[in-house]
């Protein structure tokens, strides 16, 4: 069934194709809510909601743009809630112009399996603002207005990120030799 097809159905309320939808990105989906949510017991209870609200919401999907896309923002914006009610996304405070002693970008240094390792020893605010940036693609003035933050307390979250990040590396590194 094309994608076009289970879009349609799903829109139809056809459980053959809710059931389809679930298979084929079920597990993309928990991975994008598993960046944010390090207990996997909550990621899932937070995928549940996600995919309900897809399918429930599927409607309201224009055929503008990806649909994979739509989704994962549905989840993304469930991740926050769920953060947001544990309060447990607590920002650091800004910070000036700090500089990182390594300026290589510290996501072309390690494997994206190896990130989302290491994202569950960052705090809930690094993880979130990274993810964000970096995977998801927003702007720091997105982010800002998703979680209600300045643009460079945002800015401040993805130094501090990566920082911790590159030490992090480093120990796993040391440990390695």
């Amino acid at each position: 069934m094309t994608e076009k097809e289970l879009i349609k159905q799903c829109k139809r309320g056809k459980p053959r194709a809710q059931r389809e939808l679930y298979k084929r990105f079920a597990p993309v989906l928990l991975g994008v809510i598993r960046r944010y949510i390090r207990e996997a017991d909550d990621a899932e209870d937070v995928f549940v909601k996600a995919m309900y609200k897809i399918l429930t919401k599927i409607s309201d999907f224009r055929s503008e743009g990806s649909f994979e896309g739509w989704m994962k923002r549905i989840s993304v914006n469930e991740a926050l809630m769920f953060l947001r009610k544990r309060k447990s996304m607590a920002m650091t405070r800004e910070i000036g112009d700090l500089q990182i002693s390594d300026p290589q970008d510290i996501e072309a240094q390690i494997h994206a399996d190896e990130i989302i390792e290491l994202l569950d020893e960052l705090p809930p605010g690094y993880r979130t603002v990274f993810n964000m940036y970096v995977i998801e693609g927003y702007k720091h003035r997105e982010i800002a207005e998703e979680l209600g933050i300045s643009i460079n307390t945002s800015k401040s979250q993805l130094i501090l990120a990566r920082k911790r990040l590159q030490s992090l590396i480093k120990k796993k590194n040391s440990k390695a030799i």
